[in-house]
């Protein structure tokens, strides 16, 4: 089980002991005729604390609800109906899981507040001037050393200005800014735009503009180049105008800067204004807590192995500490700041590079201390196992949940992102979509722009949970590859007409689904093996596509239908397992196909459920 994060230990740092008071066992229990649980709970867990069968419970749900197993996890809204049809009332306690941490939220003491340097991401068009910026502000020639002068990866730098520091992320694209952020993080104080004098506002930078929009982060803009001939600073400042970024020289709130990157002219006053909005935004953190913060970059060295840039956010992180990264777990071996010099302990806003991470975690995982490197591992194999669980069963905002998303309040604004063939049509669909109304739902384009849609698209659409309208365009490979993996739905329309009806009924939650049959798999029963507990196992081989844990079946003998139902368990070997592929062995139980006589050797077990069909 989990544990529950003592809040009174947090005040003040103790190296390791970061979490203690392990909870009991129990996740739920009965307490005056009441049902009070935490956590996720199985129909299984649900019935022995009620002190009702399994079997009268998986009744009552394939009456109201459906198939279920008593390995089904119940959501909460089953759980109450379930309760109060056995004469239990319920309740949920707020209780967040030590795997859970990104939820924790801790009550410093105002006394254990420090400033902390403000973390700023440099964004823009592609060759305006980022990297030579940042070179210019390290004075340590970055730009010379990489491929094509243009940013490979991720690179984190601190750099103090008049003794304050600021913390500098240069990231390949706003993609990756993006990215981070439909992981859950939010690393970035203030975003640097950089435009380019001579060559304006481009399609990138209007990208970099709503990403940084969608963040809600503030922007400054630094309008580079202005040595080369062409430089036009006015014409620049009108056109951000037009993305409701105006100038502070035309009365309004952007703070507007025209720098050249490489004569180092100007960026003494641009790194003024960084300091002068973080003072204003009061950032501040508590360096005696456990460290906890997000990964920049990650990657494999040939000599030390997984490796990752982390960005402390809070906290400070020692040499020693055992950490869970993500779904993974570590003991920082070595630590080295970004001249690669050994550290030995580092404070909120600091970049650092640790060792002796046993994987590698992607950008935008987010990491905390744990006591022990035993705990580490088992908190990084629960959130590991719940990240499966997860993705199984991860829905994205679409067309047809649109409504029930926005009655639950799970979103609270339809966010879109329209891309269409050309400016006219870009323009008709942005102006039909604005005008509709329906009741108290606020839409929001989040990004409009000419051509189809990319893998950048997608990712700003499932960090925002947006819907993308692609209006006489269509998606290009990487994306379509993208979308289904975040579960983002993309809607293609060439009649604006269709467009506004379909998305005003969806809502209004008057759009319903139109569900399929779909074939997962194979696998043909080739042993049987019986069991006290779980009655006849059926070893079997998967012939052909994928059996799914969670599918429905069909056992055939002879091309005859014998019978319809639900797997009861999976597994290979001795583990349980979500899906078993094409040309591998495993277990398969039968719910209530799985007595003597029932199943025989050569029968051929098909996993398939029901899907949404697309339009």
């Amino acid at each position: 089980m989990g544990k529950k994060i003592n809040k009174s230990s947090q005040n003040g740092y103790h190296h390791n002991n970061h979490f203690s008071n392990p909870r009991s066992k129990t996740k739920s229990t009965i307490v005056g005729g009441k049902y009070i649980y935490h956590g996720e709970v199985t129909v299984e867990e649900l019935a022995g604390a009620l002190n009702i069968s399994s079997a009268d419970i998986l009744k009552y749900l394939l009456l109201n609800k459906g198939f279920y197993n008593i390995n089904s996890t119940l959501d909460d809204e089953i759980i109450g109906e379930i309760c109060l049809n056995y004469g239990f009332d319920f309740e949920k306690e707020d209780i967040v899981e030590a795997d859970d941490f990104e939820h924790y939220k801790i009550e410093d003491k105002a006394e254990d507040l420090i400033e902390r340097a403000p973390v700023v991401t440099i964004m823009g068009h592609v060759d305006h001037g980022k990297t030579t910026l940042i070179d210019t502000i390290r004075n340590s020639n970055i730009a010379a050393k990489e491929a094509g002068a243009i940013t490979q990866e991720i690179g984190a730098y601190q750099k103090t200005i008049n003794g304050k520091k600021i913390t500098f992320i240069d990231t390949p694209g706003h993609e990756a800014f993006s990215a981070m952020r439909q992981r859950g993080a939010q690393v970035t104080d203030i975003v640097v735009l950089v435009v380019a004098a001579d060559d304006g506002i481009m399609p990138q930078t209007v990208e970099a503009i709503n990403h940084a929009k969608a963040a809600n982060v503030p922007i400054i803009v630094a309008i580079n180049k202005i040595d080369k001939p062409g430089a036009n600073i006015d014409k620049v400042m009108s056109s951000l105008s037009k993305y409701d970024l105006l100038p502070e020289e035309w009365g309004g709130d952007t703070i507007v800067k025209p720098i050249s990157a490489k004569q180092n002219i100007g960026v003494d006053e641009l790194l003024e204004n960084v300091l002068l909005v973080a003072e204003m935004r009061e950032l501040k953190a508590n360096p005696k807590r456990p460290a906890s913060g997000t990964v920049i970059e990650a990657s494999l060295d040939k000599k030390v192995g997984s490796k990752a840039t982390l960005l402390i956010q809070n906290g400070t992180l020692h040499v020693g500490d055992y950490l869970v990264i993500g779904t993974c777990y570590c003991k920082v071996r070595r630590m080295t700041n970004e001249f690669n010099k050994p550290v030995n302990a580092a404070t909120p806003s600091t970049p650092v590079s640790v060792t002796g991470i046993d994987g590698i975690p992607q950008a935008g995982d987010q990491f905390y201390c744990f006591h022990s490197e035993k705990e580490a591992r088992a908190i990084a194999l629960k959130r590991a196992q719940k990240l499966v669980n997860k993705q199984a069963k991860n829905e994205g905002v679409s067309i047809l949940n649109l409504h029930d998303k926005l009655e639950s309040g799970e979103i609270t604004i339809l966010n879109l992102i329209v891309k269409a063939d050309t400016n006219g049509s870009l323009e008709a669909a942005c102006s039909q979509l604005k005008k509709l109304q329906v009741d108290t739902v606020q839409l929001k384009i989040i990004h409009s722009a000419i051509g189809d849609v990319n893998e950048g698209d997608v990712i700003l659409a499932s960090a925002s949970q947006a819907i993308i309208v692609a209006f006489n365009v269509h998606e290009n490979s990487l994306a379509l590859a993208k979308a289904k993996e975040l579960n983002v739905e993309i809607r293609n329309y060439d009649i604006i007409y269709n467009m506004t009806e379909e998305i005003t009924e969806a809502m209004k939650g008057h759009l319903k689904p139109t569900f399929i049959d779909v074939t997962y798999g194979h696998a043909e029963v080739l042993q049987l093996f019986k069991a006290s507990k779980v009655g006849i196992i059926c070893g079997s081989r998967v012939t052909d596509g994928t059996i799914k844990r969670t599918s429905k079946v069909k056992v055939y003998r002879k091309n005859n239908v014998i019978f319809e139902g639900n797997l009861a368990s999976l597994k290979r070997g001795k583990d349980d397992v979500m899906s078993v592929k094409e040309g591998f062995e495993c277990g398969i139980v039968i719910d209530g196909f799985n007595h003597d006589g029932d199943i025989e050797i050569g029968d051929i077990i098909e996993s398939w459920g029901q899907e949404v069909e697309k339009k």
